[in-house]
């Protein structure tokens, strides 16, 4: 085994993404919607208040997004930020206003509205 073959390609979390045309985003939502099961939402909103938060914290570089059941069963997504690893923010260091060191629990969204139309 050579050198270069132990070496772990770390990946720039925060570049994860890019912008497509409209036309390859309406065949892409079209194709997977011709799979999905009838009276399956189409698409989901999430506010900019919770995903600002969230990509606020300290060292958050992107958002992690898990398909979820919420407390009545239904179809949900929980979403949380995510550091320059790739590890979830569960917690983070900050300084207080007395100069102290505190851990504060990572933030964490649910709650999102579907939709039945493609694009609103």
């Amino acid at each position: 085994m050579n050198k270069e073959s132990l070496v772990k390609v770390q990946l720039d979390y925060q570049t994860i993404g890019e912008e497509i045309s409209h036309e390859l985003g309406a065949k892409m939502i079209k194709d997977h919607h011709d799979k999905k099961a009838v009276g399956e939402s189409k698409s989901y909103i999430i506010g900019r208040t919770i995903i600002d938060q969230i990509l606020a914290q300290p060292g958050c570089v992107g958002l992690r997004i898990f398909d979820a059941l919420n407390e009545n069963g239904e179809k949900t997504l929980v979403y949380v930020g995510i550091d320059s690893k790739g590890n979830n923010l569960l917690e983070f260091a900050s300084v207080n206003n007395h100069g102290k060191i505190v851990v504060t629990e990572g933030m964490i969204g649910d709650k999102i509205n579907t939709t039945s139309s493609w694009f609103g």
